[in-house]
C-alpha cells in the first residue's frame, strides 16, 4: 500500500531544503540528513575543501566508500555464515543417514 509523500524540511550547512517523501520514511530521511549535515561540517571545518558543491561530493564520497566497505564485511559474513550452515547440514545428513547420534 503506498501512501502519500509528506514534504519534510531539513537543514545541511545552514542551507533548507524541503523534500517530499512518504511518512513511514520521514525519520529515515532525518536521520541522513543529519549524518550527511555532520559530515559536510567535518569537511568544511577542516578547512581543506572549500565551496559546497565540493564538500557535499567529499562527504558523498566519504559515506559511500564506508558504505561499501561495511558492504563487503556484510557479504563476507554472509559467506562465513552460509559455508558454517552448509557444513552443519551435511552432517546432520550424514548422521541421519547412518543413524547415528550427532554431537555439536
Amino acid at each position: 500500500m503506498t501512501s502519500e509523500a509528506t514534504r519534510v524540511s531539513i537543514r545541511i550547512l545552514e542551507k533548507e531544503y524541503h523534500v517530499a517523501c512518504p511518512p513511514e520514511e520521514r525519520r529515515a530521511l532525518i536521520d541522513s540528513a543529519e549524518l550527511l549535515n555532520s559530515r559536510m561540517r567535518e569537511i568544511r571545518d577542516s578547512g581543506k575543501v572549500v565551496g559546497l558543491d565540493r564538500i557535499a561530493v567529499m562527504a558523498a564520497l566519504n559515506i559511500t566508500n564506508e558504505l561499501l566497505r561495511n558492504k563487503g564485511r556484510d557479504d563476507s559474513l554472509e559467506t562465513d555464515v552460509t559455508d558454517r550452515l552448509r557444513s552443519l547440514r551435511e552432517r546432520v545428513e550424514s548422521a541421519l543417514a547412518n543413524g547415528q547420534q550427532l554431537e555439536l
